[in-house]
């Protein structure tokens, strides 16, 4: 697959230089600009390079923890399948846990329900082990 790195650093040095910051919260889904990774990294889609991410921790108004997310349903200890609002299920990629700027956010679409998000955060906790 050939991949557009170049596309996604004029985007990123836009993304950069942008002066608003997302008013954000833990348990939020939100639609985020993730760019064009490398190897099995999930990438952001469309012009804006866009995919969804859990906010994990928020350690501040600019920086958090995030988690992409997939449509794709995957099973295994790395994934996480959640429904963020009605009828609307999507898995959460564990092992792709990322801190992440806030100036990537674009627009929140959801939020996971408080014990979806608990029971994953200790799924998380658990590759620390």
């Amino acid at each position: 697959m050939n991949k557009n790195f170049w596309k996604w650093h004029l985007r990123k040095n836009n993304l950069h230089k942008d002066k608003i910051r997302a008013n954000f919260h833990e348990r939020e889904v939100w639609f985020a600009s993730l760019g064009v990774n490398l190897g099995f990294e999930q990438d952001g889609k469309g012009k804006e390079f866009l995919r969804p991410v859990v906010v994990v921790k928020k350690f501040n108004n600019e920086i958090f923890w995030g988690i992409p997310t997939t449509k794709k349903e995957k099973t295994g200890i790395f994934y996480f399948r959640f429904l963020y609002k009605e009828n609307d299920s999507t898995t959460a990629i564990l092992s792709q846990l990322r801190l992440m700027d806030s100036k990537r956010l674009k627009y929140q679409i959801g939020a996971i329900e408080e014990n979806d998000f608990a029971y994953m955060k200790r799924r998380i906790i658990s590759f620390l082990e």
